[in-house]
C-alpha cells in the first residue's frame, strides 16, 4: 500500500503518518511551511516528505507524479483561507481523480449551523463561518469530481495527553487557563462530539484501503460543551478543574454555530473502527 498524506505535518496528519508507517505502508506526506526536521517534529520516522502548497496550480500534480499513491488522504487544516481549504481541496480531487488515487477528504462539522443540533450523514451544510462554508465548498466539489471518494466529517479532536497538551488546540487553551497564562472562557452552550485522534486516524486509514464512497461521520459518540471537554482534560492531564473560567457563547459575538450533534450511526455501520465518547477516552481510573 502506498498512501499520500496531506497536511502530514498537522496534528491530525502526524497521527495519519505514525499509523501507516507502523503498518509497513509505504509513506509520503506533505508540509507546507516546516522544511527542516520535520519527520522528528512528527515524531515518526519511515516517511518521505513534499513540500506542497495548495494555493499553487499544478503543485499537487507534481507531488502526485512524483509520489505515484494508490491512494490520498486531504488532512490539509487551512481554516479559513479559502485558497487552501475550498480552492486547495478542489484540485487535490481533480488530481487525485485524473490518477485514479482512491481519495479520502477530511471534512468538518463546522459545515452545519447547528438549526438542527442532530445531524446524520444524509443532513446537507448550511454554514454560518467562512471556515464552514469553505469545508461546505470542499464536500460539495469533491463528491462531484470524485463520485467514489469518502468525505469524512470530523469534530473537536483530542490527544493522549502529554504531547498533546502542546499541539491540540483545546487542550492547549485548557492548559493555559489552568495556568493563568490566558484570558477566556469556556463556553457551556458550545456543544460537539470530541473524537480521539488515534480512533479518527484508524478509521480515516481504513476508508483509505476500503472501497466505500460518499458521507462519513467521524465523530465520537458523547455530546459534550467546551467546558465539560475541558474538565474532563484537566482531570486527565492532573490540572485544577476549578481553575476553569465558564461562559456562554451566546452572551458574546463570536460567530458560529452553538450546538452541532454528529451522529455516527450509519457510519459505525460501515467502519470497524469504534469511535469512543471523550467520557470513555478522557475516564481518569
Amino acid at each position: 500500500m502506498k498512501i499520500l498524506i496531506i497536511g502530514g505535518s498537522g496534528v491530525l496528519g502526524t497521527e495519519l503518518v505514525r499509523r501507516a508507517t507502523a503498518a509497513g505502508w509505504e509513506t509520503a506526506a506533505t508540509y507546507c511551511s516546516r522544511p527542516d526536521g520535520i519527520a522528528g517534529a512528527a515524531g515518526v520516522s519511515g516517511a518521505s516528505w513534499h513540500r506542497l502548497d495548495l494555493r499553487s496550480p499544478g503543485h499537487i500534480d507534481e507531488v502526485l507524479a512524483a509520489v505515484a499513491p494508490s491512494a490520498v488522504i486531504d488532512a490539509t487544516s487551512g481554516g479559513s483561507d479559502w485558497a487552501v481549504t475550498a480552492d486547495g481541496s478542489i484540485r487535490v480531487a481533480m488530481a487525485a481523480t485524473r490518477r485514479g488515487c482512491r481519495l479520502v477528504h477530511v471534512s468538518s462539522d463546522a459545515v452545519f449551523s447547528g438549526s438542527r443540533i442532530h445531524y446524520d450523514e444524509t443532513c446537507l451544510p448550511d454554514p454560518v463561518t467562512p471556515y464552514g462554508a469553505a469545508k461546505a465548498a470542499a464536500e460539495t466539489a469533491v463528491r462531484l469530481l470524485a463520485p467514489t471518494a469518502a468525505v469524512a466529517r470530523t469534530s473537536l479532536i483530542i490527544g493522549r495527553g502529554g504531547y498533546g497538551s502542546d499541539g491540540f488546540v483545546h487542550e492547549r487553551l485548557v492548559h493555559a487557563l489552568a495556568a493563568g497564562t490566558h484570558d477566556g472562557v469556556l463556553f457551556t452552550d458550545d456543544i460537539r462530539c470530541p473524537v480521539h485522534v488515534e480512533d479518527l486516524a484508524s478509521a480515516l486509514l481504513e476508508l483509505a484501503v476500503s472501497d466505500h464512497g460518499g458521507m462519513f461521520h467521524l465523530a465520537g459518540a458523547d455530546a459534550l460543551s467546551r467546558h465539560e471537554l475541558g474538565v474532563l482534560i484537566a482531570r486527565r492531564d492532573g490540572l485544577d478543574a476549578a481553575r476553569l473560567p465558564a461562559g456562554r457563547r451566546a452572551d458574546t459575538p463570536m460567530p458560529g454555530a452553538l450546538d452541532v450533534r454528529l451522529d455516527n450511526g450509519a457510519t459505525q455501520k460501515r467502519v470497524r473502527t469504534r469511535l469512543r465518547g471523550a467520557g470513555e477516552f478522557l475516564h481518569v481510573r
